[in-house]
């Protein structure tokens, strides 16, 4: 990547699995846009969020530093640590002009729009989620509707009109068939139109836009028409080996029966096969809907001659568990289907292009990445690892970090707040050790790549839980490190 000044598209949907992409092995859905997008840079096969959950996993990438750090380690915070600098902040004070649009989610938003910190956006359009739930014109896409004459109750044929309270809003005419909204009234589409509209305003300037939509997290109520596309019958189960959880977590084993999310989703036992299937056809039908939003992104910056000079990064904050395991949604577990993220970056003709890289990399090391092609020194606060080597093919591809690192600590207000878990995997072996607990994961991925069969408590495992159990630790330790007060002195 060269140093001159660049523009950054940062696409961060909600929720979504790393394998929900064609192009990286799906054969069930269709994504041509991210498959061009892949096919214009290079496409991370091994990214790992730093918290399977939405707030902490933000804070994290947005900052280059870890959960723990940052002390924004669970959702519905009241407030955001004044002494972290978002990555934002430092692109707008180097006099680029950034923006946001949709979910920003780094304090919580429930009963009001959340609070701001310094986060340098000077375009700001903030819908933390699609519903009618905020007061005072503070959903921007609510008032979009509204400047097109739409009003949301009338026009969304989902089950719940609001998702401000759990339980949430059940909507009076909802009659048992989940139709979303009209794809181009969805929140998704409206998120790509204000960005094109931040970036047709920003001539002469540097930019970075961050877009952040609320698909495909749940409720899972795509537009009827995406649904169509895809046949309930053609889609795959939940990833299921009958009697895996006699040796999983007690949290789990309770969650497979009054359903995930401590009971905050349907129970996988109250499903059928088809129903279950159906689940899965409406996730992959809301990101192929994400995929032609990116597609019409992308068209536009060809068309407005900005592509090449546009570093375009796609990513989700975490991932969903779809009824792997016998779980929906997410919480304080650590499977691959929530922890395992989608990451493709791309700038035409200044780094690699068609390339998979097989590296163990994190969200952390979003914020460094993107300052390096800009011309920015990283600073030593900083604690994720630029990417920019791999890119530029100036290191070896298919290497980065020895391994990855994730953590829950009582994460969701009445979740698993009995939880703290922390999760470490070298790419074979994954080990989730849970604070306080005698029971833990372990898992051997090269011959049991889905998890089924938890090694914990096997005796001829008892070794390699230890020496993983101290790598654990070690990389706890040395990840949290903050260097942050500029040590400068011998004393």
């Amino acid at each position: 990547m060269s140093e001159k000044h660049v523009n950054i598209v940062w696409f961060c949907t909600d929720q979504q699995r790393w394998d929900t992409i064609h192009c990286m092995g799906n054969p069930y859905i269709e994504t041509p846009n991210l498959d061009r997008l892949a096919a214009s840079g290079v496409a991370f096969a091994n990214c790992y969020t730093q918290s399977p959950v939405c707030t902490p996993s933000r804070a994290c990438f947005l900052t280059g530093r870890y959960p723990r750090t940052t002390k924004v380690f669970y959702n519905g915070n009241d407030n955001f640590p004044k002494d972290e600098t978002l990555v934002t902040r430092l692109f707008a004070d180097r006099d680029y002009t950034c923006g946001l649009v949709g979910k920003l989610h780094l304090t919580s938003p429930q009963g009001r729009m959340e609070k701001r910190t310094d986060d340098g956006y000077s375009f700001f359009k903030w819908s933390h989620h699609p519903h009618n739930d905020w007061p005072n014109g503070e959903n921007d896409y609510q008032n979009w509707l509204r400047s097109k004459g739409k009003c949301w109750e009338e026009i969304y044929g989902g089950r719940y009109t609001s998702m401000s309270r759990w339980l949430p809003i059940e909507n009076p005419g909802f009659h048992g068939k989940e139709i979303g909204v009209p794809a181009e009234l969805h929140q998704t589409t409206w998120c790509v139109e204000e960005a094109m509209e931040f970036i047709s305003q920003s001539e002469g300037k540097p930019w970075l836009i961050s877009i952040n939509p609320f698909d495909p997290h749940p409720p899972l109520d795509p537009p009827q028409e995406y649904k169509d596309r895809l046949k309930v019958e053609d889609m795959p189960l939940p990833l299921w080996k009958e009697g895996e959880l006699e040796h999983k977590p007690p949290h789990q084993q309770k969650d497979y029966v009054i359903g995930g999310q401590n009971g905050a989703t349907d129970s996988i036992t109250l499903l059928s096969e088809m129903d279950q299937r159906e689940k899965i056809r409406d996730y992959y039908a809301e990101i192929e809907l994400i995929d032609d939003q990116v597609g019409r992104l992308m068209d536009y910056l060809e068309e407005t001659g900005q592509r090449e000079n546009t570093v375009f990064i796609f990513t989700s904050d975490h991932g969903e568990m779809s009824g792997d395991h016998g779980l929906y949604w997410k919480g304080g577990y650590f499977y691959e289907g929530l922890v395992h993220v989608p990451l493709i970056i791309s700038c035409p003709g200044t780094i690699l292009e068609g390339v998979v890289s097989n590296a163990l990399v994190e969200l952390a090391d979003l914020a460094p990445t993107i300052l390096e092609p800009a011309g920015y020194e990283v600073p030593d606060s900083m604690q994720g690892k630029s990417l920019a080597g791999l890119l530029k093919g100036e290191a070896d591809i298919h290497i980065h970090k020895n391994s990855v690192y994730c953590e829950y600590y009582n994460c969701m207000m009445g979740c698993h707040e009995d939880i703290y878990g922390t999760m470490y995997y070298d790419g074979r072996y994954k080990l989730v050790n849970y604070a306080g607990k005698e029971w833990g994961e372990l898992y051997d991925l090269k011959e049991d790549p889905h998890e089924f069969e938890n090694l914990w408590d096997r005796p001829d495992m008892a070794a390699l839980r230890a020496d993983l159990m101290k790598k654990s630790y070690d990389q706890a330790i040395m990840n949290n490190l903050d260097f942050s007060m500029d040590k400068k002195f011998e004393y």
